[in-house]
């Protein structure tokens, strides 16, 4: 495990029995709350950006907007908000996907993205890849090139990256950490 891996990690507090009883989950405040692991998480996730030649950032709601923006500035890079459906104002594309009980939707302004963007997806965490494949769908729907997704942390036993794997296209997905 590398230092950075160490710093991140000692920094995610496990909630046991959250939300419901048996889940333990994975609360990233404390790591927001401390300025040098948040730093170091931010030039870390903008470091895939510049590898990847993205030219903006998509950030997921709603922790993918706190992690998203501060790497856009970082990397130099226009950060784009991909929200639930019906929050954003004026032309929208939007994509529904699956939940384990239900669907949802997510949508982005029709215009911030287009043809020439190569698009880094940003989030918190890699789950199982429901939101991630939605939101891959909507920057290639606007014209855009998915230049890779990076999140802070990959539920492995979740299998978000084997269902990723088509949506991607050869896209990377980058995880800072595996748990």
């Amino acid at each position: 495990m590398t230092d950075v891996q160490e710093l991140l990690l000692s920094r995610i507090r496990d909630v046991a029995d959250y939300p419901e009883p048996g889940v333990i989950f994975k609360d990233i405040t404390p790591l927001l709350a401390d300025p040098a692991a948040f730093t170091t998480l931010t030039d870390a996730l903008a470091a895939v950006g510049t590898r990847q030649g993205a030219t903006k950032v998509v950030g997921l709601e709603a922790r993918g907007f706190i992690l998203g923006a501060p790497v856009a500035v970082r990397a130099g890079l226009g950060f784009i908000p991909v929200r639930k459906a019906g929050k954003l104002p004026g032309a929208t594309l939007r994509q529904a996907y699956d939940l384990e009980y239900g669907s949802a939707e997510i949508e982005v302004h029709a215009e911030d993205l287009a043809v020439g963007d190569r698009v880094l997806v940003v989030d918190d965490v890699l789950a199982t890849g429901g939101t991630a494949e939605a939101s891959i769908e909507l920057v290639r729907r606007a014209g855009a090139e998915v230049a890779g997704v990076a999140v802070l942390m990959e539920l492995g036993f979740l299998g978000g990256r084997a269902r990723l794997e088509p949506a991607l296209a050869g896209a990377p997905l980058e995880s800072l950490l595996t748990i």
